[in-house]
């Protein structure tokens, strides 16, 4: 194969009808001298082909460069294809436009001078009377003046005492009318954290949903304690009940507190087969009073900031606890010495107790303290509403309930005198409360009274920090049903 037929019969029989105008353009012309570059630029002159090395030697490689722009088969340069007769589309155009634009020139390269920058205008000071510069001190203390403003009046403020003076007084009272901002975490930010959290990603082992609101109470109440000091830890707190209708309290410390509770939700840790907090320390009565007394006289000092440790533990080991047991465990029951509770009941009372102590701490600190999430406080009181009918018979038969008229004996299931308990705001419904018998069941047909409390106040109510005389309830129909309502509602308290 030699020169441009062996092109043509290479692009015939392979198909590659560009290949030959690729490796020579008919559009530029190849003087005879520029061959020997062009050979040594493609490498010996090796136009792809593997046989052009051999022409260039045998002397026809020029005329393989010479004929390839007139004689390949439908071949195309760097202008683009060309046509059977072998004419380029731009051959009647002296000066073809390159399919590539060259760079443009920059203005370093044309040996022309760089114009000169353009000189920053300086500002002009404000030049201002002695009376306008006054007028905008007000302004000018608030940080509401304009950059030019503001520079008249601190120069004028280093030339004039009586401006400076009445400047300091205004960013002063400036500094006053802004609110101060508690550098205290809030007590609840830990539990919206933790809410947030679960509700993204819920955890491999979820928390019974009735165990919730004291795992949440005991979380708040913990990040209460953080940061106390011994002051804090041996601050007194009275604790306040109702005990045969009459105010009852006990005085104690913050730690004694902590203790108080330990030693009481140690009830729920023996009913799920924990370890008891008493030891071997023997109660008096097994009742949360007696439990706690026994606690405080085996004290050889008052309790400290160490009852801390073991109560936050317990705590963690009931909510753990009760989670791997799943909704099998919420049946069992826990003994108080004179009553049990299901543990699913159990678990909202000392939630409840939690959340009272907590409030009580945070008065004696002087601390702020919420009260529990409005889901959470609605269960707390619908417990208290479902005691309520076993807490009135029990009064009457103690005599500290005056019979109703009209009062009548109803069979088991059956609908009888009912008292419409309704709770506002926090935690707010309505409940119905049978008058007559704890097996009785509330019937809006045989209502005799309407109560009307907010939330948070009934919760005090119950537990023995308002008075029941005190209660600021809207009351319509039978007033002694109502005060046998109220009156049972403070005996749920207790130490």
């Amino acid at each position: 194969m030699s020169g441009a037929g062996g092109f043509e019969a290479h692009d015939e029989q392979d198909g590659y009808e560009g290949r030959g105008a690729r490796e020579g353009s008919g559009d530029h012309e190849v003087f005879p001298e520029d061959t020997e570059k062009m050979s040594d630029g493609l490498g010996n002159g090796d136009d792809g082909t593997g046989n052009a090395g051999d022409d260039h030697e045998s002397g026809k490689g020029a005329d393989a460069h010479d004929t390839g722009g007139a004689g390949s088969a439908g071949g195309g340069g760097p202008e683009g294809p060309v046509d059977p007769a072998g004419s380029s589309p731009h051959a009647t155009d002296p000066h073809p436009t390159p399919r590539i634009p060259l760079p443009r020139a920059s203005v370093e390269d044309t040996g022309r001078p760089l114009p000169a920058l353009e000189e920053p205008v300086p500002a002009v000071p404000l030049v201002l009377e002695h009376r306008v510069l006054k007028a905008l001190l007000g302004a000018w203390a608030l940080a509401a003046c304009s950059a030019e403003e503001t520079a008249a009046v601190e120069d004028h403020l280093g030339v004039c005492g009586a401006c400076a003076d009445e400047a300091l007084r205004l960013r002063g009272a400036v500094g006053l009318l802004q609110r101060p901002e508690s550098l205290d975490l809030d007590p609840g930010l830990r539990t919206r954290v933790l809410e947030g959290c679960l509700d993204r990603r819920p955890p491999r082992i979820p928390v019974p949903e009735w165990a919730t609101p004291y795992d949440a109470e005991t979380a708040r109440l913990d990040a209460l304690l953080q940061d106390f000091g011994d002051a804090e830890w041996h601050a007194p707190v009275r604790l306040r009940w109702f005990d045969a209708d009459e105010a009852t309290s006990r005085r104690t410390t913050v730690a004694g507190v902590i203790a108080h509770l330990m030693s009481v939700d140690g009830l729920v840790a023996v009913a799920l087969g924990l370890d008891d907090p008493m030891g071997e320390v023997p109660a008096d009565a097994p009742t949360p009073a007696g439990r706690t007394e026994a606690y405080w006289r085996a004290s050889h000092f008052p309790p400290t900031r160490s009852v801390r440790t073991p109560w936050r533990e317990q705590s963690h080991d009931l909510v753990r606890t009760v989670s791997f047991t799943g909704g099998t465990s919420g049946k069992l029951e826990v003994a108080y010495g004179d009553f049990v509770l299901p543990l699913h009941d159990a678990m909202l009372d000392r939630a409840f107790e939690c959340w009272v102590h907590a409030e009580d701490i945070a008065e004696a600190v002087d601390y702020p303290y919420e009260p529990p999430s409005p889901r959470h406080l609605n269960r707390m009181i619908d417990l208290a509403a479902r005691v309520l009918p076993a807490v009135l018979a029990e009064r009457r038969q103690k005599g500290l309930a005056s019979p109703a008229h009209g009062r009548h004996l109803v069979s088991a299931g059956g609908p009888g005198r009912t008292l419409r308990l309704e709770i506002e705001g926090l935690g707010g419904g309505e409940w119905l409360i049978p008058l007559d018998s704890p097996a009785a069941v509330g019937s809006a047909e045989h209502e005799v009274a309407h109560v009307a409390l907010d939330g948070v106040e009934f919760c005090q109510l119950a537990a023995g920090h308002v008075p029941p005389a005190e209660a600021a309830a809207g009351q319509l129909g039978d007033r002694e049903a109502i005060r046998d309502v109220l009156f049972a509602a403070a005996s749920l308290s207790r130490m």
